[in-house]
Formats: C-alpha cells, structure tokens, sequence
C-alpha cells in the first residue's frame, strides 16, 4: 500500500489542472431536472450534484452554484421533474448544458418533447426512461463551517410520481443494468456508463 499522499487545503487551492474533488464524488446520477416559471416559460438543465436523501417519502435534491433558472423556477412554482439521463439521451442532456438566457426552451433546444405530469403541471421528459414529479420541501442556501452563506442553494423535493418504462421492469424489479444510466464523472467531460458488465450482486449479513 502506497504511504506517498498528495495533501492540500481546498481554501488555499488544490494546484492540479483539474479540481480532483468532482472525480472523487463519482461517479454521480445527473439531476435533469424540468422547471416552468409562473409565466409558464419551460426550463430545463442538468445537475451533476444530485442525489436520494430519503425514502419514504422520496425525497430528491440537486445543488446549484448560484441562483439559476432551475432555482428560480422552483421557488416560484414549488414543483419540478426529474427524468433520467441514459446513454441514448446523452447529446440531447449536453445540449441543455448551453448557457441560453431564461427565455430560451431547452426542450426545444434539444429537440425534446415535454410530457404532461400527472399530479403538477411541470411536464416531464418524453423521451426520459423514468422520470420524477417532485414537490418542493425545502430550498436551502448553503453556508461554509464559519457559518458565512455562500451562492450555493440546495433544492429538495418529494417525489409525488413515478413514471417507469415498462422494458425496464423486469418481474416487477427495475433493471438498473439494462437501462444504460449515464453518471457524471470528474474533469471537464468525463462520464460514466452503468452496463450489465459492472452488475454484481453481495448480500447484505443477516
């Protein structure tokens, strides 16, 4: 085992090409997530930080640096989607990256077609495998350890919906593997694929 460490303080800078931080979080799900201000303008972006923190009852978050279109969108409506992000779907998820003014539909932008929600009115997805209705149930803006804020907000919603493509049920059991989910990786372009090839099974002790 090796004992050589490369040490820094992320407040002093960490002094690579990179910021190896993201790449060794990862990789992570992508938080696609649809939003629609009052006005009924459509937003839709990607979010690298993103995550489950509960599980009855669902709840989902992503983080954005800074008080973007997505954010504003949710605090204004209280409601947002979240639509997985596969390989097929990859160019189409980059596209939305593109830093577009508010007005600009990234639906459109990416050739995407919007879905009506069931229970809120932000659409979802169509082309998404699954997708998410969520509730806004908090909206958080972060602070460091010296309690200062700082332009980071994290959003967390419940999931109220579920849509689940039939191909990916498998006797009743989502099928991580055959879905082909995409993950955030680290560096500026890294991403990851989930395939059958990575699936192995381990038992929890009992």
């Amino acid at each position: 085992m090796s004992n050589s460490y490369y040490s820094y303080e992320p407040s002093k800078g960490h002094g690579l090409p990179h910021d190896p931080f993201n790449a060794i979080v990862g990789p992570r799900p992508i938080g696609w997530i649809a939003s629609q201000s009052q006005s009924g303008a459509l937003n839709l972006a990607p979010y690298s930080f993103f995550n489950a923190f509960n599980y009855i009852p669902p709840i989902i978050g992503f983080s954005s640096t800074g008080f973007k279109d997505s954010v504003s969108n949710i605090a204004q409506t209280k409601a947002f989607t979240w639509n997985l992000v596969t390989f097929d779907l990859a160019q189409q998820m980059n596209a939305t990256c593109a830093p577009v003014p508010p007005e600009v539909n990234e639906f459109e932008l990416a050739g995407l077609t919007p879905m009506a929600s069931s229970v809120i009115e932000v659409p979802r997805v169509a082309q998404s495998k699954v997708s998410f209705e969520c509730k806004l149930s908090q909206m958080i803006q972060l602070q460091n350890a010296a309690g200062e804020k700082i332009s980071t907000w994290l959003t967390l919603g419940e999931v109220v919906a579920v849509h689940i493509s039939q191909e990916l049920l498998k006797d009743g059991i989502y099928n991580t593997a055959q879905a082909d989910h995409l993950l955030r990786g680290g560096g500026p372009a890294d991403y990851f694929r989930i395939t059958p090839e990575q699936l192995f099974k381990m038992p929890r002790p009992k």
